[in-house]
Formats: C-alpha cells, sequence, structure tokens
C-alpha cells in the first residue's frame, strides 16, 4: 500500500474510533474542585454571592490586636463603585464594617484582613457586610470574641 493510502487508512481508522467513543463527562462548574471560573470573561449566570470570615487570630487577639481574615464567594472585592460597576461580570463589591454597633461603618475594597487595635479588654463584636458596588449588602456576617487583659503595645 502506498504510503498516502496508509495515512488515509490510520485517519479513518481514528475518526470512527472517534466518533464512536462516547463524549467525555462535562467540566464541573468552576473547573477544578474549590476554584471558582477565571475571573477573565463574563459568567452568563452566577451563584449568589457569600461572605466567609474566620474567628479572630488567638496569638494576636492575646495582645489586643482583633485580626479578622475573610473573603467572598462568587464576588471579587476590589475598590470600584457606582451602578454602572454592577455590570461587571464576574461580580465585583467591597465590605462594610461596623464595630460594637457603632453608628457609623466604613467600606473596604482591598480583601486584605480586618485589624482592628486599641479595643478595650471585654466582649466585642464586628459586623461584616458583603456589598455591591452600589453598596447593598447581599450577605453578612457577626463575630463575636473578647479582648483578654493584656499588657504592653503590640
Amino acid at each position: 500500500m502506498p504510503a498516502l493510502g496508509k495515512l488515509a487508512l490510520a485517519a479513518a481508522v481514528l475518526l470512527t474510533a472517534a466518533c464512536g467513543a462516547p463524549p467525555p463527562p462535562p467540566a464541573p462548574p468552576g473547573a477544578a474542585a474549590g476554584w471558582s471560573p477565571a475571573p477573565v470573561v463574563p459568567l452568563p449566570s452566577q451563584p449568589p454571592p457569600s461572605l466567609v470570615v474566620d474567628a479572630p487570630l488567638p496569638e494576636q487577639l492575646a495582645m489586643g490586636l482583633v485580626v479578622l481574615r475573610y473573603r467572598a464567594e462568587n464576588l471579587r472585592i476590589v475598590p470600584v463603585y457606582g451602578p454602572a460597576a454592577l455590570d461587571v461580570s464576574p461580580r465585583i463589591g467591597h465590605i462594610h464594617v461596623t464595630v460594637d454597633d457603632a453608628a457609623w461603618h466604613w467600606a473596604d475594597g482591598s480583601g486584605e484582613p480586618l485589624i482592628i487595635q486599641s479595643l478595650p479588654a471585654g466582649p466585642h463584636k464586628v459586623w461584616i457586610g458583603l456589598a455591591d458596588p452600589t453598596h447593598k449588602i447581599l450577605d453578612e456576617k457577626t463575630v463575636n470574641f473578647v479582648v483578654p487583659v493584656h499588657s504592653g503595645h503590640h
């Protein structure tokens, strides 16, 4: 058989095998387990955003320093605000923070852990709200903790 004929026959066998094989299973949403979709293309639908907040780090709390790690799921924390940002996909937002039921809060778009210092010894609470670019709260968490009596500075 000429070389060209052997090549055509091999291609036909491969094509037949490929067409007869079952299709590969669909990739799960978010691809690899624990990974969210790459934030570089618009998403046709997005699951609701949620907020996860860890308890304060105990070593720092013992020194009177409150360090709260948090993360948003299905929303990227960025310092972008205003109604036009509602159309950004994947979804973006920021957090609002209130300490001990203060009448005011602050907004943060850094995505970095919250660090609060100089709270007096005793019970405290920090409310964190996950907000869209227009400051609408999408999810919220409250963290309760006790700052122990400590000496010295951090």
